[in-house]
């Protein structure tokens, strides 16, 4: 026994088709210009963040300063209870900013930093203590990211306005064929449903 063989007609809704309707000339066109727009749309939008994203770290790689603060008391002993850090504990210690201002404010310091002692500590332009700016490999890992993820969140936007429409189309099409049976249901007296 033969197996049954199916043709695949490629490009059927844009070629000319007794049966082919004008909604199904809207939905080829609804379908090109859906996948041009998600790719497009989706390179544009990654770009676009990820060059959002290095701007942003080159901003706080600017604004950054490294500047070494003096421990102003002694430390306290490590936390007896057993945590997942680095068994830092919170010291005073004072520091002067890139303006020449003088602060204070607890850090974390080493556990039974004697006064005197020296530390680094990250501050921005007016002296108030910040993280340390990521580093290369973190910006292009974050920028790699944020460009992939704003496009596939751009580019998944327009193929889900594309599907949406598309359901539209559907149902349109669906209203067409049963008001098609019905008048030939009418016409003829049959009932074929």
């Amino acid at each position: 026994m033969k197996a049954s063989e199916r043709v695949t007609v490629r490009w059927w809704r844009w070629r000319r088709n007794a049966l082919k309707r004008r909604v199904d000339v809207v939905e080829a066109w609804v379908v090109l210009a859906g996948w041009v727009l998600a790719l497009l749309g989706g390179l544009v939008a990654g770009m676009m963040a990820a060059g959002a994203v290095e701007r942003a770290a080159e901003r706080q790689r600017a604004e950054s300063r490294q500047v070494t603060a003096v421990v102003v008391e002694d430390a306290p002993g490590p936390s007896p209870a057993r945590t997942a850090s680095d068994h830092r504990v919170w010291g005073k210690v004072r520091w002067t900013a890139p303006d020449g201002s003088t602060h204070r404010e607890e850090v974390r310091v080493a556990p039974r930093a004697p006064a005197g002692s020296t530390i680094s500590v990250w501050v921005n332009r007016s002296g108030d203590i910040t993280s340390r700016p990521v580093s290369s490999g973190e910006v292009w890992l974050h920028t790699a990211m944020g460009g992939a993820l704003a496009g596939v969140f751009a580019g998944g936007a327009v193929l889900g306005a594309a599907w949406l429409t598309r359901l539209a189309l559907d149902r349109r099409r669906l209203a067409q064929w049963d008001a098609e049976w019905k008048r030939i249901d009418s016409r003829r007296g049959w009932k074929t449903g």
